[in-house]
């Protein structure tokens, strides 16, 4: 029986094992919680390239018909949670703003984006967001 390699950290930032954390969403068995869970589980997502997931996880009213991730040009570095608004437990809607560190064919770079989340049948979904400039 062959095992699956996974990351040890989680590439969200938490500090935790990935299989104790983003990798749970991404089996799509558990839904993240919150705005900010989600937000996290999608950045791991584009970390190992898990396009199935960015595109569950993104609202239908928005959601592109695909996504491709397989450029390999891309890495992805680090994420920083920088301010939360609503997306709680309680809360139909939340906003996350988030900046992500990537090198795209060896240079660095920064994506600094706010984006919106809603929260549907106890699920929550990504929106849109409004990157900064």
């Amino acid at each position: 029986m062959t095992k699956h390699a996974f990351p040890t950290d989680c590439p969200c930032g938490s500090g935790k094992n990935y299989k104790d954390c983003c990798f749970m969403y991404h089996m799509e068995k558990v839904h993240a919680p919150t705005a900010e869970a989600l937000m996290r589980s999608r950045y791991s997502a584009y970390a190992l390239r898990k396009a199935d997931y960015v595109l569950y996880s993104w609202h239908q009213s928005t959601r592109p018909a695909e996504l491709d991730l397989s450029d390999d040009r891309t890495k992805w570095m680090g994420l920083t949670i920088v301010a939360t608004e609503g997306g709680g437990e309680a809360d139909e809607a939340g906003i996350v703003e988030f900046a992500a560190k990537y090198k795209i064919g060896g240079r660095a770079a920064k994506l600094v984006e706010k984006s919106r989340f809603v929260r549907e049948k106890g699920r929550w979904y990504y929106v849109d967001g409004q990157v900064e400039e």
